[in-house]
Order: structure tokens, then sequence, then C-alpha cells
């Protein structure tokens, strides 16, 4: 919206056109959207980085009409954009403001800035890198930073008259500067870890994330790295070869690792089939190492329906997850044995989670929505 008022100051205000990269978080072309904007998609190379010619020419093509790029730095396919200053560059030749999605600073933090790459806006996310819930409900807040020459066109309120600039884009929330219920968690959490503790922060979580990757190469494809076979802050692991030549899908993956105790890592995206596992700094080595060995534990399990020592349909990861119910039923249906299904390592034998539910029907679910609460026979005629 920033960016759009500058426009409009500029008698500009053809320049509707936003470019975003197919790596790119939902919420980048939603809001562009929101803003009136047109969205169009550049392509990512092989690595997974902003492809930089479809860049090129898609930024000349609509060159009179461009008004943005949002890019997210690094990539949420995990890679930090070697060519940010070339990508930056490209856009600014055309006429075009970059907006800079923060979402994952904790891999920046203490240790580059942001401004120096050349965008025109950064978007500093409180969530996940400065201690506020990262996902379930988690807000997505915080503050904008912006060039000087954008300072004017930022967020203004018509109440509170010394909330922002005179001639700024008008109010996006009730309160001008935020949560006041999650702003101060931020301020503490920055204050405590002082300078030197928020750079350990971003070390940590890039070490945690190529920690995984390393240790998961030899039995998973690790679907882009940079140059040099690091990642970033997270890895996506390619589940599409293990399913072409198993059958076994990421849902299947991630329904088995409830079995072990583990909450799936984010599914199928930013791309399709594959599992995307971001540990940021929270976790220490001994809990990355019990991960890591359940998704090895699991490969091995997948291995053996490649060669049919499990039946491909009949199999502890197509039934998963496995309830107490299930376990302690007097008919046991399966091929494999209780022990396989439910107790797959020494580990889970002394620490185990129950799942609440076996494996439910995702697509039924979606499609036939069933409201119930526990008063709901009082009001059954009325609803009828």
């Amino acid at each position: 919206m920033t960016i759009r008022k500058f426009h409009k100051n500029n008698k500009q205000e053809n320049r509707n056109v936003c470019l975003i990269p197919d790596s790119a978080h939902g919420t980048n072309p939603a809001s562009a959207q929101m803003c009136g904007m047109k969205v169009v998609v550049v392509n990512c190379d092989e690595d997974g980085n902003v492809d930089i010619d479809d860049l090129k020419n898609k930024a000349e093509k609509h060159s009179k009409d461009l008004a943005a790029l949002m890019v997210t730095y690094p990539s949420t396919h995990g890679v930090f954009e070697e060519k940010i200053m070339d990508i930056c560059e490209v856009i600014h030749k055309h006429g075009g403001q970059v907006y800079m999605d923060g979402a994952n600073l904790n891999a920046l933090v203490g240790v580059a800035k942001p401004g120096k790459f050349g965008p025109d806006v950064c978007h500093i996310n409180l969530h996940k890198t400065f201690c506020i819930p990262h996902g379930g409900g988690g807000p997505g807040m915080g503050p904008i930073a912006c060039a000087q020459h954008l300072a004017e066109f930022l967020p203004t309120h018509e109440i509170i008259r010394e909330a922002g600039p005179k001639n700024g884009m008008g109010a996006v929330s009730a309160a001008p500067w935020g949560s006041s219920s999650i702003l101060p968690i931020s301020w503490m959490y920055i204050k405590m870890m002082g300078a030197e503790g928020l750079k350990k922060a971003s070390q940590v979580s890039i070490l945690n994330a190529n920690y995984i990757s390393k240790k998961l190469s030899k039995d998973y494809k690790v679907l882009y790295t940079g140059k040099n076979g690091n990642v970033a802050h997270e890895c996506i692991i390619d589940i599409r070869p293990i399913k072409a030549s198993s059958g076994i899908s990421e849902e299947d993956l991630a329904k088995r690792l409830i079995d072990f105790g583990y909450h799936a890592p984010t599914m199928s995206w930013p791309v399709a089939g594959t599992i995307m596992i971001e540990p940021t700094e929270s976790e220490n080595l001994e809990e990355i190492d019990k991960f890591c060995n359940a998704l090895i534990k699991i490969k091995k399990e997948i291995n053996l329906v490649e060669t049919s020592k499990f039946d491909k349909i009949d199999n502890p990861l197509k039934n998963a997850p496995h309830t107490y119910v299930e376990l302690a039923s007097s008919e046991w249906k399966h091929a494999y044995s209780r022990e396989e299904a439910a107790f797959p390592t020494e580990y889970v034998k002394n620490n185990k989670y129950w799942a609440p539910v076996a494996r439910v029907d995702n697509v039924f679910g979606d499609r036939n929505l069933v409201c119930s609460c526990p008063s709901m026979d009082e009001y059954k005629d009325e609803a009828a």
C-alpha cells in the first residue's frame, strides 16, 4: 500500500503490476491483489533461485505498468538468493519498487543488513524470528522498514493523528502501532538476547537446517541447495521419487511420524510432494538427532515396501497413525506386527505418544463439513 501511494503521488497510477516469484509465501500475491495490483508470477530455476532471465523478460514486458516485486530473502525454497542485488537493480531500472518479505529473518539477524541488498521496503516479521509463535495462528505482524523516499507514504491513522506522516496511505489497523499484547514479548526477547544472542540465534538456525540436510541426504533427496551444497534456514526433502518407486506419499510419511511422536513439518509446500523442515534455533542437538533418526527409520520401512517385504497397501506407513484402541484389539488384521506398528524404535517404547484418532479421509472431510458441539441436541429441532 505504501508503494501504491508512492506511485500515485508520482502521477503513475497505471503502475499496478506486481512480480512475485513462484517460491513466495501465499500472503504475497494475496497482499498485492488486495491492493488492486495484478500479479505476474516469475519462475525459479532448478536450484530454487529466482530465474533472472524470466525476471528480466517480465520486467521488460510490463515496464510501463510495473509497480513492485515481492521477494522473500532467504527464499521459501531455503536458499539465499545469490543475485538479490541484481534482482533489485532490474526492478528499479523499470521504475518499480522492491518489497522484501522478512518471513525468514531468523537467517539474517546479526549476520547481514537487508537494507544493503537493494529493497525499498521490508516487513520485519516478529513471529518466529522474534519469539512470537510460528504457525498455528501466530500473528504475522511487525514493523515496516522503508527507504527514505517512501517514508512519507507509510501508514497513518484517522483518529490518532500523531501516528504516521501527513501524506501517508491511511490506516491498516485499528491499533496504529500494532498489538499491545504481542509487541512487549518481542521487546523483552530482544532485550534479553542482546546483539550477541540474536546473532547466535541466526547462526544456530542455519546450522540446524544444514545439519538436518546433511544427516538426511543419504536417505532423502534434498531439493534445493546453494552452489556450495548448503541450505539457508530450512531444507526441503523430495518425496516424489520415493512415491514413484514405492507408492509411499508425503502424507504417508507425515502420518507415520505421528507414531514416532512427531507432528510432521510443513507438507507439500512450497513444492508439492515434498516436506519442508525448518528447525529454527529452538531445537537442541539431541532433539534434532531423534527427529532425523525417526525419518531414517521411516526410510528403512519404505525400503521394505520397495522390496515387497512389506505389502504395498497393508504396511505401517499406509495405515499410520496407529491408535492404542487398534493395538489393544483382540483382532490384529495387519501383515506386520503390533510392535512394528506402534513401537518402531527403542526411544518410542519409553516415550510413547498415542494418536487420538487413526487415519482420516482428508478429501471427504474437506467436502463434507459437519458441525457439532456438546449441547447440539438441545437445538436439533430448531436446526432441522
